[in-house]
């Protein structure tokens, strides 16, 4: 979801109706708002704003403002209700602490290192084990002889660049004009 203002020229609600038919007809568009007093259109939406950019230069001159990601206000509430929970959180912690004696903090740390230690040890001979295998099975695997063709193409591209390998051919239904003979 993008969030984009564009400044576009218009002077009367007539141009303004059209503005926004014009815009309306591309896909990706949630929402619309027009401010006449700015002359700015907002819209939010998937849409690329370059293509709804150049929907509207083919009537009046437009520019791009700002692109951003749209904001939606009920992750907004639902984070804010989140971060109070996190708040009594880190209060009931501190508590917890002062109750335990000085010696156990320090110890606890100790461990807690060895034991990262430990994971990120063990973490690393699971994933060098894995590469192994996949180094194995890739070995397994007989390579695909080489088509001969193909080989040949390949040489012959490296010998001349230029080569086209897209044709256009026209029917005589296509073009009445065109040579038949040829």
């Amino acid at each position: 979801m993008k969030k984009f203002v564009l400044k576009v020229d218009l002077h009367d609600d007539k141009a303004k109706q059209k503005a926004m038919k014009t815009v309306s007809t591309l896909t990706g568009i949630d929402s619309m708002a027009i401010d006449m007093k700015e002359k700015k259109l907002t819209v939010i939406g998937t849409v690329d704003p370059v293509n709804a950019v150049s929907k509207l230069r083919k009537y009046w001159p437009a520019d791009i403002i700002t692109v951003g990601p749209a904001k939606e206000p009920e992750k907004k509430e639902e984070a804010k209700k989140e971060e109070p929970k996190k708040e009594e959180a880190k209060k009931e912690e501190p508590k917890k602490e002062e109750a335990k004696p000085e010696e156990a903090k320090k110890e606890e740390p100790k461990k807690e290192e060895e034991k990262k230690g430990d994971e990120k040890k063990e973490e690393k001979k699971e994933e060098e084990k894995k590469e192994e295998k996949k180094e194995e099975e890739k070995k397994k695997e007989p390579a695909p002889p080489p088509d001969p063709v193909m080989e040949l193409v390949k040489a012959y591209r490296a010998y001349n660049p230029q080569m086209t390998t897209y044709y256009y051919v026209q029917s005589m239904e296509e073009n009445p004009n065109a040579c038949v003979i040829c």
